[in-house]
């Protein structure tokens, strides 16, 4: 592990220390209190699991797969089943993988400008997240355009702005009010004769009006087709680590109102229920692509399922197991 991938890991750690403390440290002194493996002792990791916004569903596949290779592979030892754990919960990432940069998503080849539409209900750290997006792809060498297309509040542009300048990237935006189509066709007209690389649009977050979204999110995209057929490449659907399960509802509300393409995961560092990125990866068919793990403007992460598991477990281990540092 290099120093720069040392220095992020520290910080996912340092970003979960809540979550685990108060869900992985339980686990830890239930296994610890006992020598065999046995139905109580399975029902006592299951609970802390459930409370730790893990979720049911989520948790019911992770004891399910733990009894089982008990079963199969005649496990006694209770210190096995710190191993177990973990091997279960990596399972719920295989699928989820991504190319990355080491500091943002690799673009594909030929599609240019990339255009990512940001969607997400007010308050879960969506306009924090695209000026901290817009940073990481510009510090990969870059050039990037805001399109302020959330127009419906009246703070959203200057908030939006202060965040680009802190970026140094470009905004596109027009006065309160405006279409919001307007300002997205604005935005990668701008790009498109600027050749920018890439182009990210910030969308309104009214999900209480579903039907009125789920408009303006279709029109924003049809508009954006004029210039671009295929546009937008990605929508990300940002969520708040500090709702728990919530945030799982609110990512099947907006599935249903738009295509959403992947997941932000943003405040993990505020909470002790981190535990609700393994829910969110397990129950919806859509890859979390960033976790934001500090406030700071490069604590965007690319979501790396292994670093995830190992930072949760991190510092926790059995005696016996090599530490992550190791």
């Amino acid at each position: 592990m290099g120093f720069l991938d040392k220095l992020k890991f520290n910080r996912l750690k340092e970003g979960l220390t809540k979550t685990r403390e108060s869900v992985m440290a339980k686990v830890t002194r239930v296994i610890k209190a006992k020598r065999k493996i046995d139905d109580e002792l399975i029902d006592e990791i299951e609970e802390i699991l459930i409370l730790g916004d893990v979720g049911v569903a989520t948790t019911a596949r992770i004891i399910d797969g733990l009894r089982e290779r008990v079963r199969r592979e005649r496990f006694e030892d209770a210190n096995e089943l710190h191993r177990l754990l973990r091997e279960e919960i990596a399972k719920l990432f295989e699928r989820h993988n991504v190319s990355t940069n080491g500091t943002a998503i690799e673009l594909p080849a030929g599609v240019s400008p990339y255009v990512i539409m940001v969607v997400g209900v007010n308050g879960v750290g969506k306009t924090t997240t695209i000026g901290k997006l817009a940073y990481n792809y510009r510090s990969s060498g870059k050039r990037v355009i805001i399109g302020a297309a959330d127009t419906f509040r009246a703070a959203a542009n200057e908030q939006l702005e202060v965040w680009a300048k802190r970026a140094d990237v470009e905004i596109i935006q027009q006065v309160h009010g405006s279409d919001p189509a307007a300002v997205a066709y604005d935005t990668l007209q701008a790009a498109l004769a600027r050749k920018a690389d890439v182009v990210i649009i910030d969308t309104a977050g009214r999900l209480h009006t579903k039907a009125n979204l789920m408009e303006e999110l279709k029109k924003i995209k049809r508009v954006m087709a004029k210039l671009m057929p295929d546009a937008p490449h990605d929508v990300l659907l940002v969520l708040d680590a500090t709702t728990g399960q919530n945030a799982i509802q609110q990512a099947k509300q907006f599935s249903d109102a738009v295509e959403v393409s992947g997941l932000v995961v943003t405040k993990l560092d505020g909470t002790a229920k981190g535990g609700v990125v393994i829910g969110i990866s397990s129950e919806l068919a859509l890859p979390v692509k960033y976790i934001g793990v500090g406030e700071q403007i490069d604590d965007l992460q690319v979501f790396d399922d292994e670093s995830f598991v190992q930072a949760l477990f991190g510092g926790l281990r059995t005696e016996d197991e090599v530490t992550v540092e190791d």
